[in-house]
């Protein structure tokens, strides 16, 4: 829950959400990089499209990657299952 209340306070401080900040992010990693978000309300479909308004300086992204560097919440992308049903 740290990572997430630190990410939290970085989006405080640039004026946005957190989802803003991940999208605008993900948008500043690059061209070839195009982020897919999903949502089920037209609110959060507006507050999406103003993450692309979101400048982040060099200072903003050395911030982030200091709290959520790159690999962070990577895992195993199945659970061991070798003892299930045995």
């Amino acid at each position: 829950m740290q990572l997430v209340e630190q990410v939290k306070a970085i989006a405080t401080k640039k004026g946005v959400t957190p989802s803003q900040l991940a999208l605008a992010w993900l948008l500043a990693q690059g061209e070839d990089i195009v982020p897919i978000p999903g949502t089920k309300r037209r609110v959060y479909l507006e507050e999406n499209i103003a993450a692309t308004q979101i400048t982040l300086t060099s200072e903003d992204l050395n911030q982030i990657e200091a709290v959520a560097p790159k690999g962070i919440t990577a895992g195993e992308r199945y659970p061991d299952m070798s003892t299930v049903n045995r």
